[in-house]
C-alpha cells in the first residue's frame, strides 16, 4: 500500500496534509467537522459523509442544496459501491414539451426556472447510504445541519464572492423563491456575515424524522409540486414519489503499479477520466518533466479525444446505444492513442468504438471504509427556483438533456440526463487505495486525469497535486491555464498549436478537490488527506 511520495511540493500553498486514523475532507471546516463528530460518536465513515453533505446544503449554497443531485462510490471494507442519485425527468418532458413552451435555446432545456429542475437525487442518496451502511441513527446525522440553519454561520471568503457573483445575475435571481431566501437584505452577504436558513431547519427535521420520505412522498413533496404547479412547471407528485436512487457497479480502467480507477457509470462523466487515463497509458509519461510542455500536451490531447467521444455518446444508459466497455475496449483506446501526436495540437472527433455549483466531500475510517461522494445544483444556485418555506434551492440538471432527438441524450419521460458529477476511486492489486474528486463542471475528469498523473507517475504527494497549476480544456483547441503555470510551458503549448483563451486564478475554472489516499492499516498507519485551497476547505481528523 506504501507509495514513495516526495513530500516537499515546490508549488504556493497555504495547505498542510492531514494525517490521521479517521479522517473528513471537504471544502467547508464546519461540514468536515460535523462529520469528525459523527465519528466521535462511534459513527462511520458513511455517517460522517451523510453529516457533512447535509452541512454543506447550508454552508455552501451557491453550490448545492437541498435540492441537489449526487453521487457517491463506498468501499465498505469488501468491495466497491456506487450510488447513482440524479434526478430523472418529470414524465411530460418530451422534444414536444419545450417546442411548445417556445424555449428560446432549441438545442437545450433552459438554465433556470421550472423547466430545468429534474428530481433531486440527494436526499435520496443520504438516506440510502445510511440505511445499507450507516451505524448511528439517521436523525443523528442531520442534527449538525439543522444546528447550523438554525443558529446560523459566518459566510466565508470565496463562499462570498460566488455569492455575489450570482446575485448580479437577473435570469437567476428573478427566479420564485430566490431572493426572500438567499438575499434577505436584499444582497448576497458580507464576507463574516451571520446567515440562518430556519426554513432549512424545517426542511431538514422532516427529513430526519421520515428519512426522507417527507421529501419524496410527503410534505415537502407536495409543497414542490403544488409551486411547480402555479409556476407552469411539469413536475408532479408523482414524478417525485417514482424516484429511487440506483446501486451501481463502478465502471474502471488498468493504469500502471497495480492501480485502476474507478467510476461511476453513464450518465455521468467520469467515463471521460478512464478514457484519457486508458489512453494516456500508451505513453511513457513518467519520464517527462511532470510541468513541462510534453507532459502537458499529452495529458491535455488524451482528455479531447475522451470528451469527444464522452460528448456523443454518453446519455442515460437505456438509451446509449453502447456499453460503457465499448469506450474502455483496449484495443480501441490503443486506437485513440495512436491519433496523438506529439508534435501538435488537434480538434478531434468522436471515435466509432462499436465496429460494424459542485461540493465534493470524501472521509475514512479506522476500520477501514471509505467513501467519495458529490453534489451539486449546477451553474450556481442550479435553476434559482427556491421552495421559500423549507429552504430548497433546487438544482437545473435538466439543462444537460439535448433537444436533438437523433442523440442518444434526448430528453424524455423519467429519463436522467448528462451529468457531470463524478466521484472518484483508486484501487491497487484489488486493494482501497483512495477516494477522491475535484470540482467544477467539465473540469471533474480534467482533475481527476491531471491529479492523478502527479501522483502515480510523478509521485507527487496528494497535497502537491492539489496545489500545482492546472490547464481547463474548453473546445476545439481552446484552452484556460493557472497564472502559476511555468511560463516556457504555455508558450511552448501555444508553438504546438493551443491556444489560450486566458489567464485565471478562479477556483471555479480550475475545480478544487479533496483527496484521502490510504497509507496501510487504517487502525495503524492511517490516511493523508489533501484539501484544495482553491475552496475555504478542511480535512480534519483523529
Amino acid at each position: 500500500m506504501r507509495h514513495d511520495f516526495h513530500w516537499s511540493t515546490g508549488y504556493a500553498s497555504t495547505r498542510s496534509p492531514v494525517f490521521a486514523r479517521n479522517i473528513v475532507a471537504t471544502s467547508h471546516p464546519l461540514a468536515a467537522q460535523a462529520g469528525l463528530r459523527m465519528l466521535a460518536a462511534g459513527g462511520n465513515a458513511v455517517d460522517a459523509a451523510v453529516a457533512t453533505a447535509a452541512v454543506m446544503t447550508l454552508v455552501e449554497p451557491c453550490s448545492n442544496g437541498l435540492g441537489s443531485d449526487a453521487f457517491a462510490i463506498v468501499w465498505d471494507g469488501q468491495r466497491l459501491q456506487g450510488l447513482n442519485a440524479s434526478g430523472h425527468a418529470p414524465a411530460a418532458w418530451t422534444p414536444e414539451y419545450f417546442r411548445q413552451k417556445g424555449t428560446a435555446d432549441q438545442k437545450t432545456p433552459p438554465a433556470r426556472g421550472w423547466d430545468a429542475v429534474t428530481v433531486p437525487g440527494a436526499v435520496s442518496a443520504w438516506a440510502a447510504l445510511s440505511e445499507r451502511f450507516g451505524r448511528l441513527p439517521f436523525a443523528d446525522l442531520m442534527a449538525p445541519a439543522i444546528e447550523i440553519a438554525e443558529r446560523g454561520y459566518a459566510v466565508p471568503v470565496i463562499v462570498q464572492q460566488k455569492w455575489t457573483l450570482a446575485s448580479r445575475v437577473h435570469e437567476l435571481v428573478s427566479q420564485p423563491g430566490f431572493a426572500e431566501t438567499f438575499l434577505p437584505r436584499g444582497r448576497a452577504p458580507e464576507v463574516g456575515e451571520l446567515f440562518r436558513l430556519p426554513a432549512a431547519a424545517k426542511a431538514l427535521r422532516l427529513i430526519a424524522e421520515s428519512k426522507a420520505e417527507a421529501f419524496y412522498r410527503g410534505e415537502i413533496a407536495a409543497a414542490i409540486a403544488r409551486q411547480a404547479k402555479e409556476q407552469g412547471g411539469a413536475m408532479t407528485e408523482a414524478d417525485l414519489a417514482a424516484y429511487r436512487p440506483a446501486w451501481v457497479d463502478t465502471i474502471e480502467v488498468d493504469y500502471r503499479h497495480g492501480y485502476r480507477l474507478h467510476e461511476i457509470p453513464p450518465n455521468g462523466q467520469g467515463i471521460a477520466a478512464l478514457i484519457a487515463l486508458g489512453i494516456l497509458r500508451h505513453f511513457d509519461i513518467g519520464g517527462l518533466d511532470p510541468d513541462g510542455v510534453e507532459s502537458q500536451h499529452l495529458q491535455i490531447e488524451a482528455m479531447k479525444l475522451a470528451f469527444a467521444d464522452t460528448y456523443r455518446y454518453v446519455s442515460d444508459p437505456a438509451s446509449m446505444g453502447l456499453k460503457p466497455t465499448d469506450l474502455l475496449d483496449d484495443t480501441y483506446l490503443a486506437e485513440r492513442a495512436r491519433l496523438v501526436d506529439p508534435k501538435r495540437a488537434q480538434d478531434f472527433q468522436a471515435g466509432n468504438p462499436v465496429k460494424g455549483g459542485t461540493i465534493y466531500l470524501t472521509a475514512a475510517d479506522e476500520r477501514g471504509m471509505m467513501v467519495s461522494f458529490i453534489q451539486s445544483n449546477y451553474m450556481g444556485f442550479g435553476s434559482g427556483v427556491v421552495v421559500p418555506q423549507y429552504g430548497i434551492s433546487l438544482q437545473n440538471r435538466g439543462h444537460g438533456f439535448t433537444l436533438d432527438e437523433r442523440h442518444p441524450n434526448v430528453v424524455g419521460p423519467r429519463k436522467r440526463p448528462f451529468h457531470t458529477i463524478i466521484p472518484a476511486f483508486l484501487m491497487r492489486d484489488g486493494e482501497p487505495q483512495m477516494s477522491f474528486g475535484v470540482m467544477g463542471g467539465n473540469m471533474q475528469p480534467q482533475g481527476h486525469l491531471q491529479t492523478l498523473v502527479r501522483m502515480l507517475d510523478y509521485h507527487q504527494s496528494p497535497q502537491a497535486a492539489c496545489d500545482a497549476p492546472r490547464w481547463r480544456f474548453n473546445q476545439g483547441l481552446a484552452l484556460n491555464a493557472e497564472r502559476s503555470m511555468r511560463p516556457d510551458t504555455l508558450a511552448g503549448l501555444q508553438a504546438l498549436g493551443h491556444q489560450f483563451e486566458g489567464l485565471d486564478d478562479s477556483y471555479m475554472d480550475f475545480g478544487a478537490g479533496q483527496f484521502i489516499w490510504r497509507q496501510g492499516d487504517p487502525a495503524v498507519e492511517g490516511y493523508v488527506a489533501a484539501s484544495d485551497a482553491r475552496r475555504d476547505g478542511a480535512a480534519v481528523g483523529m
